[in-house]
């Protein structure tokens, strides 16, 4: 599921630092609790996520990505703990949540799904209409978030049933990002895209946050999507964070990401595959492109 959420509100909390944007403090949730079903979620949960930073989590399926991401823009209470958004817990005046979720852009897995409008348009400015906006700042921050996405202005008159399904998937993309989110949640937004249009996706998600300074969360089965982007990656194992660290001390890890289910990238297979074969390499490669940098200096004996 994704879901965009932003939130802002004002420094309060005089133990947090002002760049700290998002802050958990010891989350817990159980779902079914007290019925032969209970499973636990989420447990003693604690993090910060500095403004301005892309981080990426990953982890397996059922180690609670969803459950938590969710409740960074209020979607789910948490049973004990808190959520601060710029140092004010955010269930600190309940009736106001859906303020929360204006300001932390939340994208579900398929978003397309979303969509219900008449047209394009209409569905991408629904958001921004809820927020009590004029017509004119409606109308600019359609053709803001389509521009953001790559939607072509004519495809704005018809019916999202219309699109493609990559276009779909832009069209509920632009419809967060219209809200201007001061935090961008995606749950998994490349899913059951074909390459050409997942890169298309994270390159556009790159663009947005170099160009807005939004903070920028992204939850990813795939290791090669966080490499490309995060600056961060947060680990998550039946419910606790395993690891929150730079992309290369946690990619570094192979063996422990192994023993939880997961992979490094491909391409940091290949290196490591290389240096055990006697070639001597970089095996701290973790994207394509760093790849292609590591290797020019073997395949031109040191020139470039």
């Amino acid at each position: 599921m994704h879901i965009f959420i932003t939130f802002c509100a004002r420094f309060g909390h005089g133990h947090m630092d002002n760049n700290v944007i998002i802050k958990a403090e010891n989350i817990n949730y159980t779902y079914s609790a007290g019925t032969p079903f209970v499973k636990t979620a989420l447990s003693d949960i604690n993090f910060e996520i500095e403004k301005g930073s892309f981080i990426g989590i990953i982890g397996h399926t059922g180690s609670g990505k969803s459950t938590l991401v969710q409740h960074l823009n209020g979607l789910i209470k948490p049973q004990t703990g808190k959520i601060y958004f710029k140092g004010k817990d955010i269930w600190e005046q309940p009736k106001k949540i859906n303020e929360i979720r204006f300001k932390i852009g939340l994208v579900f897995q398929y978003p397309e799904h979303q969509l219900f409008d008449e047209t394009v348009k209409s569905d991408i400015g629904f958001g921004p209409k809820n927020m009590g906006l004029s017509e004119n700042e409606i109308n600019k921050r359609v053709t803001e978030a389509a521009e953001i996405v790559g939607l072509p202005e004519e495809l704005l008159k018809k019916s999202p049933f219309e699109l493609s399904g990559g276009e779909q998937r832009r069209a509920a993309l632009a419809g967060i990002l219209a809200m201007k989110p001061s935090v961008l949640v995606l749950d998994e937004p490349t899913a059951a895209l074909d390459p050409k249009g997942r890169d298309g996706i994270l390159k556009r998600l790159l663009g947005y946050q170099n160009k807005y300074k939004t903070t920028v969360i992204l939850v990813s089965h795939s290791m090669d999507d966080i490499a490309k982007v995060a600056e961060k990656v947060m680990v998550l194992n039946k419910g606790r964070i395993a690891m929150f660290d730079t992309v290369a001390n946690v990619f570094s890890k192979g063996d422990e990401l192994s023993k939880i289910g997961l992979n490094v990238p491909e391409i940091t297979n290949i290196f490591k595959k290389l240096s055990k074969n006697g070639i001597k390499t970089n095996e701290n490669v973790y994207t394509v492109k760093d790849g292609a940098e590591a290797l020019l200096p073997l395949l031109t004996g040191g020139k470039q």
